[in-house]
C-alpha cells in the first residue's frame, strides 16, 4: 500500500501532468494558512471540451496511480469545467469562455487576506 504523498509532491505531479497534456494558462494559488480544506488550488484551461476532459482524466489517473485515495471529480459529462479534488490540491480545468466567466483567480488573489498566486 502506498503512503499518501504530501501536498507539495501532489502539486508537482499535477503540474507535470498539466504540462504533458498541454493545459494552458495554469495558475497555482497557495491556500496554506488561508483555507481549512486545501493547501493549493490550480486553475487551468483546455482548448475545447474534449481537451478539458482528457486533461482531467489524465490528472485523476496519475493521482490514483500515485496512491491518492478518495479523489473526487465533477463535471466530466459536459467538460466545460471539471473539478478534481485530491484533498491537498484542488484542480479546476475550464474551457476558455467558462474560465473567463467565473474568474476564480480573482476571488482568491484580490482583497484583504487573499491568497497569493505562485
Amino acid at each position: 500500500m502506498k503512503a499518501q504523498p504530501d501536498a507539495d509532491k501532489t502539486l508537482s505531479l499535477i503540474l507535470s501532468r498539466l504540462e504533458d497534456m498541454k493545459a494552458e494558462e495554469t495558475v497555482t494559488i497557495d491556500l496554506r494558512g488561508k483555507s481549512a480544506y486545501s493547501d493549493y488550488m490550480i486553475v487551468t484551461t483546455g482548448r475545447v471540451n474534449r481537451h478539458v476532459g482528457a486533461i482531467a482524466e489524465n490528472v485523476a489517473k496519475s493521482l490514483k496511480e500515485t496512491g491518492i485515495k478518495n479523489i473526487h471529480v465533477e463535471g466530466l459529462p459536459n467538460c466545460d469545467w471539471v473539478l478534481i479534488d485530491s484533498g491537498d490540491v484542488i484542480v479546476h480545468v475550464f474551457r476558455p469562455e467558462v474560465r473567463e466567466f467565473y474568474n476564480l483567480e480573482r476571488l482568491y488573489t484580490q482583497g484583504p487576506g487573499a491568497a497569493k498566486a505562485i
